[in-house]
């Protein structure tokens, strides 16, 4: 199982099950546990604006360019590829991101959102080109052995094809995908969903027995129960490995169904639900009452140790700048911390122990870089000099890169003066 995340700068980062090559030397994936997070370095000058991961496959929509303008998003895809959920028309894995071809830089459609499942992906794009109509289109591909892609079938699919079945003219807003099943959600309120339909809430209608037993393998409409089948003003569709959740009301009604098990539904029970139940948030005038009191209750202690505030005003004053200071100073030392913490995952690969400040270090306050670092070649094993080896090559690649782009940039700035000045 992997973890991923987009920092502010547009960078993507990973951790916990990442691919990389097969270090054996006959080639193909391999996962490595990393346990802090790690750099992706594939897209190193460019802008990476949404990501997802299933259960061995990652995908990713990133920048043309350095910066994100519009529809320039590109869809890549890699690791695990054993159902075709990459999306590049085969089985064969991927160690690092490549382009799937649906969606590159010159296809008609962009993607603006992406989910993925087990061993499944959707994405949703909407034309380039002007259009008089707002509308999108849902894509996937991938294992469809529970009906999970919404085509009409439970065969899988190398390559993205549309979910024909939903209704055009529609603008969807969100989609996301359970370990088996999909689920969409349009601007006007409308959910789809498909995909294996035991506890997943997919069929609202059914009974589950006889004929009706079995799994979506198009898109059904959920009922928005008395509200009939809209839900008003959508926010976003979330799905768990069994259940799904909506946001709607613009964020003042949660909306869940499928598994109930452990109270995930948030209905107050604990059993499954195949249509929409209302998500139970505590009655928020309790929530004010109790910050009432909290108030009342300052309010009190305030005026009784006001009578004897004056001979310790003083000391409490010191005292006060003496916890700001202190305050301070744990706040820097926890950014200095969590920093050391990342350039130490990135590059051994395990978060930063006690153990791995060198002894002289800890012993006389100095440190001699050179030798602790040939120290920690003598003694690392196989597997940590081949981390260091990748860490390196990736590094060196983007700093030439880096190089590269700069030198390109003095030199048009060289030869656009002299031009203009000739002419």
């Amino acid at each position: 199982m992997t973890s991923m995340a987009i920092d502010n700068l547009g960078a993507l980062w990973m951790w916990g099950n990442c691919p990389q090559e097969n270090s054996s030397g006959e080639g193909g994936l391999t996962f490595v546990s990393s346990f802090t997070p790690i750099p992706v370095w594939d897209f190193h000058g460019h802008t990476v604006v949404k990501v997802a991961c299933g259960n061995e496959h990652i995908v990713a929509l990133v920048s043309a360019g350095e910066t994100h303008k519009g529809d320039d998003l590109v869809c890549f895809s890699w690791g695990g590829n054993g159902h075709g959920q990459l999306g590049l028309g085969d089985r064969e894995s991927r160690v690092r991101p490549e382009i799937v071809e649906k969606f590159n830089q010159d296809s008609q459609w962009t993607a603006y959102e992406v989910a993925c499942g087990a061993f499944h992906t959707a994405l949703l794009t909407h034309r380039k080109r002007p259009s008089d109509t707002l509308e999108s289109m849902c894509w996937t591909f991938g294992l469809g052995d529970k009906g999970q892609l919404g085509h009409g079938t439970t065969q899988s699919a190398l390559v993205p094809e549309p979910v024909k079945e939903l209704p055009q003219p529609v603008y969807l807003v969100s989609v996301d995908c359970g370990l088996f099943h999909t689920s969409v959600v349009s601007s006007a309120g409308d959910v789809w969903s498909w995909g294996m339909e035991k506890g997943l809430g997919l069929c609202p209608d059914a009974t589950f027995t006889g004929t009706d037993a079995g799994d979506a393998i198009s898109p059904l409409q959920i009922s928005g129960g008395v509200h009939g089948h809209k839900f008003h003003d959508p926010v976003q569709v979330s799905c768990g490995a069994a259940h799904t959740v909506l946001v709607a009301h613009d964020g003042y009604k949660l909306w869940s169904w499928g598994r109930g098990r452990s109270g995930v539904l948030g209905n107050g029970k604990a059993v499954d639900c195949f249509a929409p139940t209302i998500v139970l948030w505590p009655p928020l005038n309790e929530d004010f009452k109790q910050e009432e009191l909290n108030i009342n209750t300052g309010k009190e202690e305030k005026t009784t140790d006001h009578k004897g505030s004056d001979t310790a005003s003083e000391m409490d004053k010191k005292l006060s700048l003496a916890m700001e200071e202190v305050k301070l100073l744990q706040s820097k030392l926890s950014v200095m911390e969590r920093y050391a913490s990342i350039l130490h995952g990135s590059i051994f690969g395990k978060p930063l122990d006690e153990q791995d400040i060198p002894i002289s270090l800890q012993n006389s306050g100095t440190f001699d870089m050179a030798k602790e670092w040939e120290n920690m070649l003598e003694s690392a094993d196989r597997s940590k000099l081949v981390r260091l080896e990748l860490f390196y090559r990736n590094m060196l690649a983007g700093v030439k890169d880096k190089m590269m782009k700069k030198r390109i940039q003095e030199l048009i700035k060289e030869y656009l003066p002299s031009s203009t000045q000739g002419k």
